[in-house]
């Protein structure tokens, strides 16, 4: 069969569901990951031909598609920063909101890094010549940085890949997930520490302090889900997503909790946050005396990230 006329069964098929430009993406995605093909290739060969074989995966993702199953689960593979990360059912799809609230902690990261690194340089230049030969070795103090709730391990993995001096944690209470995390770890070259813990767990207790505590928690209410898309209410982890009406900060608090405990003083805390409740998840930080406490919105506008930290 033509290529092109794959891709017009694609529209035909799916038209009702997605937009025209949603259903381009899919279809050229499926041929970059299942033939290997560039997106352009109908442009230079109008004419191509498939065998049976190799339009065999194109009708199956199509299948799925048609059930409103997300492509990233269909291909098994989400990107996300430059990474390309496995993703199945047992963890949530990376999404462009959350690589903002990455790009928030390594801008802050770099800067404190610099900051150190000046001081101990300044130090340096006030001892003498023979304090100087004692103190030589001086080195700022690698990173210690916690992803609460890591799903496939997106902002853990991105984190130690663009920070490779830190030490890196990633915590979660799903097995699945961090299975996913884990391999999603090697693929990608980075030494994280997983656990296997629940926040919400009162006892839960590390040893490690940390400079850094960075966490996407569950923030959805059950009432917002009448608004959500099929393919993420019927197919993304529940555990990861939802909320009760009643009590929708409870992971923000648990987190804020914990982090009283466990981030060093002046250590930074990273939240991502439902939209509607931004100015209620910044009252959790006041009434835990965070300081220097900034919400930001998103490219999309929303109030989405928010950060304090430990007097």
């Amino acid at each position: 069969m033509l290529l092109r006329d794959i891709k017009n069964i694609f529209h035909n098929d799916l038209g009702k569901i997605y937009p025209k430009e949603e259903i381009d993406s899919f279809f050229y995605s499926c041929i970059e990951h299942y033939l290997k093909m560039e997106r352009f290739i109908l442009a230079i060969k109008p004419n191509i031909v498939l065998t049976k074989e190799e339009e065999q995966p194109l009708f199956e993702a199509l299948a799925q598609l048609k059930k409103e199953r997300p492509l990233q689960y269909i291909l098994g593979v989400a990107h996300f920063m430059d990474l390309e990360l496995k993703v199945n059912e047992n963890v949530l799809i990376p999404r462009p909101e959350t690589e903002e609230l990455v790009q928030w902690v390594l801008e802050d990261a770099n800067n404190k890094r610099s900051e150190i690194r000046e001081l101990i340089s300044d130090v340096r230049d006030r001892k003498s010549d023979d304090e100087k030969g004692e103190n030589s070795n001086l080195r700022p103090s690698p990173l210690t940085i916690l992803d609460i709730g890591t799903g496939s391990g997106c902002i853990a993995i991105a984190l130690a890949k663009q920070l490779p001096n830190a030490k890196v944690y990633a915590l979660d209470v799903s097995e699945e997930a961090l299975k996913v995390a884990q391999e999603n770890a090697k693929t990608n070259q980075v030494d994280i520490e997983f656990l296997h813990q629940s926040i919400l767990d009162p006892g839960l207790d590390l040893e490690q302090q940390f400079d850094i505590i960075v966490s996407n928690p569950p923030y959805v209410r059950d009432l917002e889900k009448s608004k959500m898309n099929k393919n993420v209410k019927e197919y993304e982890p529940n555990l990861a997503l939802f909320v009760p009406d009643d009590d929708a900060l409870v992971f923000y608090r648990a987190i804020v909790q914990f982090s009283k405990r466990h981030l060093l003083k002046k250590g930074s805390l990273y939240f991502e946050i439902n939209q509607y409740l931004g100015e209620e998840t910044k009252s959790v930080l006041k009434a835990h005396n965070f300081s220097e406490i900034e919400l930001r919105k998103d490219i999309f506008g929303n109030d989405r990230m928010l950060k304090g930290k430990r007097i």
